[in-house]
C-alpha cells in the first residue's frame, strides 16, 4: 500500500482550496467532516446531498480533499477514518473555511426552499 501524503499547512493555497470543494459532493462531504470534529470512516458518505456514491468514486474525492490539505486520512486496518484540518486552515487562512461552510449552507437552504416550492410535474 502507498503512504498517504498530506501537504505540509504551509504548502496549502487558497486556489487549491478553492478548488477542491468546487464539486458539490466535495464541499457537503468537507462540511460534514468540518462540522463532526471527529474522523468518519470513508463508507459513511456513500450517500451524500440523496445521492449515492460509488467507493471509486468517493476514494477520487478524499483525494482531491487530502491533495488540497482540507483533510487528514488515517488507514486503520481496511478502512480509511478522515477529519478535518480545521484548526490547522484558520490559523493559515483565519475566517476562510468558515465562510465557505457558511456560504455552502445558505445555498443548500435555498436549493431546499425553491425545491419545496416547485410545483410537481404532471406526467
Amino acid at each position: 500500500m502507498r503512504p498517504l501524503t498530506h501537504p505540509s499547512i504551509d504548502d496549502v493555497t487558497v486556489e487549491g482550496i478553492l478548488h477542491a470543494l468546487s464539486d458539490p459532493v466535495r464541499v457537503a462531504i468537507y462540511v460534514e467532516l468540518a462540522g463532526s470534529g471527529g474522523a468518519h470512516s470513508c463508507s459513511s458518505f456513500l450517500q451524500v446531498s440523496d445521492r449515492n456514491i460509488p467507493k471509486s468514486t468517493l476514494s477520487q474525492h478524499f483525494r482531491a480533499l487530502r491533495e488540497a490539505g482540507l483533510i487528514r486520512s488515517e488507514r486503520r486496518g481496511v478502512e480509511m477514518h478522515n477529519s478535518s484540518r480545521c484548526g490547522e486552515l484558520e490559523q493559515r487562512f483565519p475566517g476562510l473555511i468558515a465562510a465557505i461552510i457558511n456560504a455552502h449552507r445558505v445555498q443548500s437552504a435555498s436549493r431546499a426552499r425553491a425545491a419545496r416550492r416547485k410545483p410537481a410535474s404532471r406526467a
